[in-house]
C-alpha cells in the first residue's frame, strides 16, 4: 500500500500544533475526553455521524455513546508505549452527503485526526471513507450494506482499499434472511421490490450484487418497480402495480418518513400484503411508532439486539447491559445503532493500542491486523476467512425481526428468524401482518 507523500509534513505539523482549550471548543460539550497525565500529545479520533436531518434516527443515541466512551477512556491510552489523552472530535453530517465530506475535510485538514470513524448509511460512510482515502487518513466504518460501501466507491475486489475499513453485513446475506424468513410463511411467493434513488437502493437493485436476482434463485416471483426519488410523497403508482402483482411480500428500501408515507397509503388504496419488509426504514422504535397501529408486525434485519451474545472490548459491557445502561439514562428504548456507534470507537482505541507508532500508515497496518471482539461480534481484516468476503471488508452476524406490541415500551422489536446466526436466541415466532 502506497505511503501518502503529503502525510509525512501533515504529522509533524500535528506535533507542533497548539493542544489547548481551541481543541476542546472544536470538539464539543461533553465529548472531550478528559485529558490525562500523559507523556505524549492527544491522540484525535474523528466521527462522523447524521444527528440531524432525514436519518437522524441513526445518530439518536451519539451523544449518550459518546459520554460513556469519554467515561472509559478517561485515564488514556498507551500507544507503542507512550501514554496518551484520547480526544473524540464530534460532526453532525445533517444526513446530507455533501456536508458528510465537508466535515471530514475539516477533521483531517483542521483538527488533524489520527483516525476516523463513520456510520450510518452510504450517504455517511462512502463520502467520509472517499475523504480518508484521499487524504491518506486511517478510517473505519460501519452501519451501511457492505456493498454499497464498497462498490458503490468502486472498489476493485483484487486490489481493495489503501486506508479505509468497513464492517457490517451485506445484501446477499440479509436477502438470504429475508427469503429464508418469507418463506417460512405461507404465501403466493409474489415479491414486490421498490428501492430508493441513492447508494444503498441502487446497490440493492443491482443485476448481479443485488436482491430481486437473489430472490428470484429462492424461487420467489419477483416483480422490480426498480428506483423511485428519495424524498417521494406520493407513491399511488407503485401501489398500484403491486395490487395489480397480488404481491403478498412488499420489501423497499426507504428512509423512515418516506415509509410512514407508502405505509400509511397503502392502507388508504387497500394494499394489505401479508408480509411488509423494508430495511433500514423501521430499525428504531420511533419510526415505528410513527405508524401507529399499523406498525405491528412490519419485519426487518436485526443487526445488533439486546440479546446478541457480545461484549464490549472497551467496558466489558454485554450487549444487555449496554442496553441497560442506556434505558437507565435516557429514559428511551434501546435501538440498533447504538451497539454498532460504539463498536466503531472501540475497535478504533483497539487500533490505536496496537498501533507501532502514533503515524498513519502505522494506524492502517493496525487496521489490516485486526483480530478483536467487540460488542457487536468479532472484527478481523486480515482476511481470508468466511467474514471477509472482499478485502476491506468484515461482515457481521445478521437476523430477521419482527416489531410487536410490547410490554414497557409501545413496540418491542423481537428476534423472529436466527437460522442465520442460532447463536443469537429468538423472541417468538415469525407471523404474517393482520389486516
Amino acid at each position: 500500500m502506497g505511503k501518502n507523500p503529503q502525510q509525512p509534513s501533515r504529522r509533524k505539523i500535528i506535533k507542533t500544533l497548539s493542544i489547548g482549550g481551541a481543541v476542546g471548543a472544536l470538539a464539543g460539550p461533553g465529548l472531550l475526553v478528559p485529558r490525562a497525565r500523559a507523556a505524549g500529545r492527544p491522540v484525535k479520533i474523528g466521527m462522523v455521524s447524521p444527528q440531524t436531518g432525514p436519518i437522524a434516527a441513526f445518530g439518536e443515541a451519539d451523544q449518550w455513546v459518546l459520554g460513556e466512551a469519554r467515561k472509559a477512556l478517561a485515564s488514556g491510552i498507551t500507544v507503542a508505549g507512550e501514554q496518551h489523552a484520547v480526544e473524540i472530535i464530534y460532526r453532525d453530517s445533517q444526513s446530507n452527503p455533501n456536508r458528510a465530506s465537508e466535515v471530514a475535510a475539516q477533521l483531517i485538514n483542521n483538527d488533524q485526526v489520527d483516525i476516523m470513524v463513520a456510520s450510518s448509511t452510504s450517504d455517511t460512510v462512502n463520502p467520509v471513507s472517499d475523504q480518508c482515502e484521499v487524504n491518506g487518513v486511517p478510517c473505519i466504518t460501519a452501519d451501511d450494506p457492505w456493498e454499497s460501501w464498497f462498490f458503490g466507491r468502486k472498489g476493485d475486489p483484487a486490489k481493495g482499499f489503501d486506508w479505509t475499513y468497513h464492517f457490517f453485513w451485506g445484501f446477499g446475506m440479509v436477502g438470504n434472511l429475508f427469503a429464508d424468513m418469507w418463506l417460512s410463511l405461507p404465501s403466493n411467493k409474489t415479491a414486490g421490490l421498490m428501492f430508493t434513488n441513492d447508494p444503498d437502493g441502487i446497490a440493492a437493485n443491482d443485476d448481479q450484487h443485488g436482491l430481486p436476482p437473489l430472490f428470484k434463485s429462492k424461487g420467489l416471483k419477483v416483480v422490480n418497480l426498480g428506483l423511485y426519488p428519495p424524498l417521494s410523497e406520493d407513491f399511488t403508482a407503485q401501489i398500484t402495480e403491486l395490487k395489480k402483482a397480488n404481491a403478498d411480500i412488499c420489501c423497499g428500501i426507504f428512509n423512515p418518513p418516506q415509509f410512514v408515507t407508502f405505509w400509511t397509503q397503502c392502507a388508504q388504496q387497500g394494499y394489505h400484503p401479508k408480509i411488509m419488509t423494508p430495511p433500514k426504514a423501521v430499525l428504531f422504535p420511533s419510526a415505528v411508532e410513527a405508524l401507529g397501529t399499523r406498525g405491528t408486525g412490519v419485519s426487518t434485519e436485526v443487526w445488533w439486539s439486546v440479546h446478541h451474545p457480545f461484549k464490549s472490548g472497551l467496558t466489558g459491557q454485554t450487549s444487555q447491559q449496554f442496553c441497560d445502561a442506556y434505558s437507565a439514562a435516557t429514559g428511551k428504548q434501546w435501538t440498533q445503532p447504538i451497539g454498532f456507534k460504539h463498536a466503531t470507537i472501540e475497535v478504533a482505541v483497539d487500533v490505536l493500542k496496537r498501533a507501532k507508532k502514533l503515524d498513519a500508515a502505522s494506524i492502517r497496518d493496525a487496521i489490516a491486523d485486526t483480530s478483536y471482539q467487540s460488542l457487536v461480534g468479532p472484527i478481523t481484516w486480515k482476511g481470508g476467512g468466511p467474514n471477509n468476503p472482499v478485502k476491506n471488508v468484515c461482515t457481521t452476524p445478521l437476523v430477521g425481526g419482527q416489531w410487536k406490541p410490547g410490554k414497557k415500551f409501545k413496540y418491542d422489536l423481537n428476534v423472529v428468524y436466527n437460522q442465520t446466526a442460532p447463536n443469537i436466541p429468538l423472541d417468538s415466532p415469525f407471523e404474517a401482518i393482520k389486516s
